[in-house]
């Protein structure tokens, strides 16, 4: 018998345990605390109302509590709307796992933290089951780079405007890294990596920076062995704001370049992979097994994409791109010849 706790302290004993998904017997619980069955009864009438007001105030609140007869107790029913359902942590959870974006220790940090903040206490052990097989047999990538830390202060120096030096490992090179004056404005994600969207500067003669391309570089973050502020900031009008969103509908394997606009022949039934693909993708003609597909695209990452495809695909526009993917499609035959 327990008689240390004021009834605020009561009452918010029961609501941690209702929510962790604990049954709450009231002659047991009046034992507990010293107190008569009406007292617990009052309390749990005082958290009902709480949910009450809950969700009048935000309308994606759905707990109630409940009596059960079958576990001879009350129950919470129903999930807070700002939490994740069971079925959101577990797909969440699959696609973190196949992202494969993180180093094992990473992952198994972020799951556990996911499962043990979202899930409700009756459900978790479940959870866990449906993903353990698949984290114990997750494999790292080969740079094993942990990159959290280095994703925040990244994304700090973005929104701070700051211009940033890095030195940069060349892909065909690890070992060798050249330095590179920046104007960061995005991170994105794409095929196993996180990646780093920054105009590359370079000196204008005249004392100043001024854009080396007039679209911005991808950096492997990865391949970022060391960065740094250098006290300057760089001004980027409302107009003429970096537009990730839109940058990212356009951009393939995150191979950078200007931006392309492309007209494909599409040779079968249905046009959904083209168009899940490519979101600028427009079909401006159909007939009976093929349709044309208008596009816009930055860069050459677009090439990969289309030999994939194989034969249901033909470039028609630009006669430049339609020229390369020959040549692509040649080399590849001289391989089996």
């Amino acid at each position: 018998m327990c008689h240390k706790f004021s009834k605020n302290n009561r009452v918010l004993d029961l609501y941690v345990r209702l929510s962790e998904g604990k049954v709450i017997n009231k002659t047991e619980e009046a034992k507990r605390f010293g107190v008569d069955e009406r007292s617990i009864q009052r309390d749990i009438d005082d958290i009902r109302a709480f949910l009450d007001e809950q969700k009048t105030d935000r309308a994606l609140d759905h707990r109630l509590i409940e009596y059960d007869r079958s576990k001879k107790g009350f129950i919470m029913i129903g999930s807070e709307g700002s939490m994740m359902s069971n079925s959101e942590i577990l797909a969440v959870s699959k696609i973190l796992l196949a992202s494969r974006a993180f180093t094992k220790r990473e992952i198994g940090s972020i799951l556990k933290k996911m499962i043990g903040g979202c899930v409700p206490f009756k459900n978790m052990q479940l959870v866990r089951e449906l993903v353990s097989n698949e984290q114990f047999h997750y494999v790292e990538l080969h740079h094993k780079s942990h990159i959290q830390d280095r994703l925040w202060r990244i994304g700090e120096d973005i929104r701070e405007h700051n211009l940033m030096e890095i030195k940069y490992a060349k892909a065909d090179q690890p070992q060798e890294t050249v330095t590179r004056l920046i104007e960061p404005v995005a991170l994105l994600f794409s095929e196993y990596y996180f990646y780093l969207n920054a105009f590359i500067l370079e000196d204008d003669g005249k004392g100043s920076h001024i854009h080396k391309y007039d679209y911005p570089t991808i950096f492997r973050i990865d391949r970022i062995k060391s960065y740094k502020e250098t006290g300057e900031k760089f001004h980027v009008s409302y107009a003429d704001r970096f537009e990730e969103g839109e940058f990212r509908k356009r951009i393939q394997f995150m191979y950078a370049g200007e931006l392309m606009r492309i007209q494909l022949k599409y040779y079968g039934e249905n046009p959904e992979p083209v168009l899940d693909r490519l979101p600028t993708a427009q079909i401006i003609g159909q007939k009976e097994h093929e349709c044309t597909i208008n596009a816009e695209v930055y860069g050459k990452g677009i090439i990969i994409w289309l030999l994939s495809q194989g034969d249901k695909i033909e470039v028609l526009r630009p006669e430049s791109l339609r020229h390369e993917m020959k040549k692509k499609l040649e080399d590849i035959l001289k391989l089996y010849a």
